[in-house]
């Protein structure tokens, strides 16, 4: 775990007479990991103004995860693709199952899931649901609470892996799963290429999916759905960090842009982990994180998001995915 690795005796004195913002206390940043010794990370960020007040502990983190140095300045570039990079960045290979991109975004001023009261929670998801159902990406969509849903409703959103579930235990000892179900809702449009979960980890999980390998296409609805969201609800982001999430491993871009591939033969090899590494990409099942591959399908996705564009994490990408059709054809 990596705060153990960083957290001695001296700095936890220091750090414990400090709070933030909204009172998170370094005993809550810890929570999750003194309740979870076999957490990788075993810290959660209350509020934005915890990676300031506990920086001296969250720095370490940050550079041994993603690689990153308190010196560095995020930067950004979510922009539109240049309009002859749209037709080469969408791959019409059937190997490729289908796209799928997401970014984590929490509200400014909000405290984050992991500390937010149930009265903020509630007044933050009325406001998320107004601008969603005003929303038109591609079709227009409804917001629904889960509060709402019958159980078969979630249940089958779930199964088809639409809907999130109740956190795990890592995130029940974080906070985040406090006063369930209510507060969280999903928003979904018609063909369902489009998707917001609202209060889950993070306030917003922003999702734009669909069959096939449309990078270009999946990437500019969800631009033009994060643009229109970030108007009227700004987000929690500094310069430094980029974009601000519960977790630090999802901070800069906290963006994951993912493919389901067909590989047979390289899904076979012991290599493909070391090859997607290679690329910068990671490599898991289709069910998620320590999942197995299914009929030889595996979830490739990007490592970076700190300290790295939008942009650039669609063209890697697109690179390491046309990379893996190239070697599986060998």
């Amino acid at each position: 775990m990596l705060t153990t690795r960083f957290l001695n005796d001296q700095l936890r004195e220091t750090l414990s007479k400090r709070r933030s913002e909204n009172g998170f206390e370094l005993a809550d940043v810890l929570r999750s990991g003194t309740e979870n010794p076999d957490s990788n990370i075993g810290a959660y960020a209350g509020d934005a103004s915890c990676y300031e007040v506990f920086s001296e502990l969250f720095d370490q983190v940050i550079e041994a995860y993603h690689g990153y140095t308190p010196d560095q300045q995020h930067y950004e570039q979510f922009e539109p693709l240049a309009a002859d990079s749209v037709g080469k960045l969408n791959l019409a290979d059937p190997r490729i199952i289908s796209t799928r991109i997401r970014v984590g975004r929490n509200i400014k001023d909000y405290p984050f899931p992991p500390s937010i009261s149930h009265a903020s929670r509630l007044t933050l998801e009325a406001k998320i649901a107004t601008i969603l159902n005003q929303l038109t990406v591609d079709q227009k969509g409804r917001y629904y609470s889960l509060s709402q849903m019958s159980d078969s409703e979630q249940r089958e959103l779930t199964e088809q892996h639409y809907l999130f579930k109740k956190g795990d235990r890592f995130l029940e000892s974080a906070g985040v799963n406090r006063d369930w179900p209510s507060g969280r809702g999903i928003f979904y449009t018609a063909e369902k290429k489009f998707l917001v979960w609202v209060n889950e980890e993070d306030h917003l999980r922003i999702i734009s999916m669909q069959q096939g390998g449309a990078i270009a296409t999946v990437y500019e609805r969800l631009r033009q759905a994060v643009l229109t969201i970030g108007a009227e609800l700004p987000f929690a982001r500094n310069n430094r960090l980029g974009y601000l999430c519960s977790c630090p491993t999802n901070l800069g871009t906290a963006m994951r842009a993912s493919v389901h591939i067909k590989l047979p033969r390289l899904g076979q090899s012991e290599e493909l982990a070391n090859i997607c590494k290679s690329l910068n990409l990671s490599v898991r099942g289709i069910h998620g994180e320590h999942s197995e591959s299914k009929d030889d399908i595996w979830d490739i996705s990007n490592t970076q998001r700190l300290g790295i564009s939008e942009i650039e994490v669609i063209k890697t990408l697109f690179q390491g995915v046309k990379s893996l059709l190239q070697e599986e054809d060998r």
